[in-house]
């Protein structure tokens, strides 16, 4: 055997074995990314050496053959995969293909582009309008039964307006917010966590007991009409009947024309992607034209007239090299793993959080494994999980330590609580980041002073806390490296102008325990002062609306504290008011008094954090989810779903992006979102 035939049988073997754990089992033990790169390394291997291709090979494969737990359901129409590309040089090929195809240039080819939703594909089969069965993928052509599963999935509609046999396909999913519902139940009962949406949603809807499904909770979108496409001239046509049934479909898709806008729009979905309210590893771009689709067919395991850009892979897998242990500024000690450095979301990762102790030992994850690690967006890198390598000796189980790795005082954990301090007030790296904290953007924000300024004020010995930011000089500065008399005196001003800040941003620097933005608003816009907040009894603070229990017993502690006291009073000799001003009483500035408003998508002009300020200037609050005392959701370029699905269900307005600013000046709204 050559040893490219060699490569070529290893290849198989090991894809074959993760199509079984990702498709039947709903347990995959490496990233998508690794998977592709499997996929990739195979078909290249047979394009370039045809000797070693075999029939039926996995590289040309859809998903597995259907579990035998299931009765198996044959699919009146094979339901495909799609072929991937990974940037937009390979999308304005394959364009360029379909162009030939059609004997057309590809300007004026019409592509429609939606979000590639991260779930379980699905088939659901209604006769005469009424609900009769839903089927996996499977193998493609042959799926599982899981009719009685399906219908317990909120929203779906069990009867529609359409006669003679009618296919829906679309993936069944689990909603961010929802997720992060379920692993909180599943912590509260001592029960394993899912890893991920997508596994989670899975394996709920494949249980022989519809119960369980019923209990999960899952959400169906739909994105294929099969068996009355002869009805609709294009794709959009479509979706738009598939809504007006009553299915969740894409809101965020969109049909352009020619390649640069339809390569753009892919674009957006990825710079997008956290902001949907579901997970979403890519993008499909689709011929619109229904005809133009039949010429251009399909090939055994793909159509020619689709193709997913995947996007940046958020995990991938790695080798553990050591387990550290960070201080923050609260003193919390967070243990993290050293990796070998490897690209995930589009940036090296080389550090990564392990999150605690219990974390640690539950993924019993030790120097020396292979593990996958997760970026998501801004999110922090994450070890999510070890893989098992066959044959391989593992090292040592790793132990938290006892004494704080940068000041050598001890680590407590405290009853009742998953994480570990360190409870010497005056370690230095507490006092580190506490002051990075303090300058950073959401607190006082003071221009320049950033990680290694903090870094060198403190090995000069110019400042041993927070208010000694106030006491600087620019000649105390000017003679330091990186420093001269030009910016010396503006970190200097940057800090004088810092004293001006409000109370609310004060709190926020301060860094008290679980008091973020929006509480510390609510505490300075309730008591006005620091003095009124420090003498509050704990009732009081509760009371403060979007403050419960736990951040008002933090607040209650956190003031007095002796070196908290101190603090605060030196503060106040650099000319702190420690005081919230009084709200500006124009028409403009109140017509959200009392009101909340929730923001979701992008809004033109405004980032999310000015969106939720202006709400908050106009009066109003904005909290991060939607409620019966919601006054309304505006809805703004990819939103999210499950915000939309909660205000629909709870009968919230979904008022118009484009309808914001008119909110802000009158209190009310234009135009409704259907």
């Amino acid at each position: 055997m050559s040893e490219y035939s060699k490569r070529a049988s290893e290849l198989r073997a090991q894809i074959e074995r993760h199509n079984r754990e990702y498709f039947v089992e709903d347990a995959p033990v490496i990233p998508d990314a690794d998977y592709d790169a499997l996929v990739r390394e195979l078909r290249a291997l047979e394009a370039e050496h045809p000797e070693v291709r075999v029939e039926g090979s996995v590289s040309e494969g859809v998903g597995a053959p259907a579990a035998p737990t299931f009765s198996p359901v044959v699919h009146v129409e094979r339901m495909l995969s799609l072929d991937n590309v990974f940037d937009a040089d390979e999308l304005r090929a394959w364009s360029d293909r379909v162009a030939r195809g059609l004997g057309l240039d590809a300007a004026s080819v019409a592509f429609a582009v939606e979000p590639k939703i991260d779930g379980l594909a699905l088939a659901i089969t209604y006769v005469d309008g009424v609900y009769v069965q839903a089927a996996t993928r499977g193998d493609g052509r042959v799926g599982e039964d899981v009719t009685r599963n399906v219908r317990t999935i909120r929203g779906m509609p069990l009867s529609i307006g359409a006669a003679g046999r009618i296919e829906v396909r679309g993936e069944v999913f689990l909603a961010n917010e929802d997720f992060e519902r379920l692993n909180a139940a599943q912590r509260e009962r001592g029960e394993r966590e899912f890893a991920n949406p997508r596994n989670a949603a899975a394996g709920s809807l494949r249980q022989k007991d519809p119960r369980v499904s019923a209990s999960r909770p899952l959400s169906f979108l739909a994105y294929q009409l099969v068996g009355d496409e002869s009805a609709y001239a294009t794709y959009d046509e479509t979706i738009r009947q598939l809504s007006d049934w009553g299915f969740l479909t894409a809101a965020q898709l969109v049909v352009v024309t020619g390649v640069e806008e339809m390569v753009a729009r892919s674009s957006l979905f990825e710079t997008h992607r956290h902001d949907l309210g579901y997970q979403i590893d890519g993008a499909v771009i689709k011929v619109n034209d229904l005809a133009q689709r039949r010429v251009l067919g399909t090939t055994s395991r793909a159509p020619r007239w689709a193709i997913a850009r995947k996007f940046a892979p958020e995990e991938r897998s790695t080798r553990l090299l050591a387990i550290e242990v960070s201080i923050g500024r609260t003193g919390r000690a967070t243990p993290y793993a050293v990796l070998e450095p490897v690209s995930v979301a589009g940036s090296t990762v080389a550090l990564a959080t392990l999150h605690n102790e219990d974390q640690v030992r539950l993924k019993d994850v030790r120097p020396g494994d292979l593990v996958i690690v997760r970026k998501a967006g801004d999110v922090i890198p994450e070890v999510v999980a070890r893989i098992p390598e066959d044959g391989v000796a593992r090292g040592a189980q790793w132990h938290f330590p006892t004494a704080c790795p940068e000041c050598g005082g001890a680590l407590v954990r405290r009853e009742g609580e998953s994480d570990t301090y360190c409870v010497n007030p005056a370690c230095p790296a507490q006092l580190m980041q506490q002051v990075i904290h303090f300058a950073s953007r959401g607190a006082l924000d003071i221009e320049g002073l950033g990680e290694q300024r903090v870094a060198q004020l403190l090995r000069e010995r110019l400042i041993t806390d927070v208010a000694d930011l106030f006491r600087l000089r620019a000649e105390d500065l000017a003679p330091l490296e990186g420093f001269g008399e030009i910016s010396a005196a503006a970190l200097v001003a940057g800090i004088d102008a810092a004293r001006a800040q409000p109370l609310s941003r004060v709190l926020v620097g301060l860094g008290i325990r679980h008091v973020g933005p929006v509480a510390a608003r609510a505490l300075a816009g309730a008591l006005r002062t620091y003095d009124a907040l420090a003498s509050a009894d704990l009732d009081v603070l509760e009371a403060v609306e979007g403050v419960g229990p736990v951040i008002a017993a933090s607040i209650y502690r956190y003031v007095r504290e002796p070196e908290v006291i101190e603090r605060v009073a030196r503060l106040r000799e650099a000319g702190f008011s420690l005081a919230e001003p009084e709200p500006e009483r124009s028409a403009t500035s109140q017509a959200l008094a009392g009101r909340a408003v929730v923001v979701t998508g992008a809004l033109e002009g405004y980032t999310r954090e000015e969106a939720e300020a202006a709400v908050v200037a106009a009066g109003g609050t904005s909290p991060g989810s939607v409620s019966k005392k919601t006054y309304c959701v505006v809805v703004g370029e990819s939103p999210g779903a499950s915000k939309l699905a909660r205000a629909r269900e709870l009968g919230v307005p979904l008022v118009a992006g484009e309808d914001f600013e008119y909110l802000l000046t009158m209190g009310v709204w234009r135009n409704i979102v259907a």
